[in-house]
Order: C-alpha cells, then structure tokens, then sequence
C-alpha cells in the first residue's frame, strides 16, 4: 500500500482549475466554496491531491442533484 502523499504547488493548481491567481485567491477566502486550505512553505502554496479531488467530488455531487 503507497502511503505518499501528492502535494501541488499553487501554480500546478492554477493550470489544474485553468483560474487566475485572483480567482484562487477568492476561492480560498470563500467560506460557502470551502476550497482545500494548502499547507504554507517559506510563502509557497502546497495543496494536497487528495483533498483537491474530494473537494472536486462534493461540487459534483451538489450539482447533480
């Protein structure tokens, strides 16, 4: 069983949604959205996979319904 954990980097983020700094930057700061909070290094943003597709996840389930 693989235990590592992915992290991506904001701008790996960035491509991966295809948003701006800025819309980054207001998901983040939307409670109602609840966008994964990254973990902070020396000021770089640090997102864990995992927790991007279980966001991606929950938005596709309420938009379903």
């Amino acid at each position: 069983m693989n235990t590592t954990k992915k992290y991506l980097t904001g701008p790996q983020v960035l491509a991966r949604y295809q948003i701006s700094e800025m819309t980054l930057h207001r998901w983040q700061k939307n409670e109602v959205l609840a966008f994964p909070e990254p973990m902070k290094i020396n000021r770089r943003k640090f997102f864990l996979e995992d927790d991007l597709i279980a966001w991606e996840r929950k938005r596709a389930a309420g938009r379903a319904q």
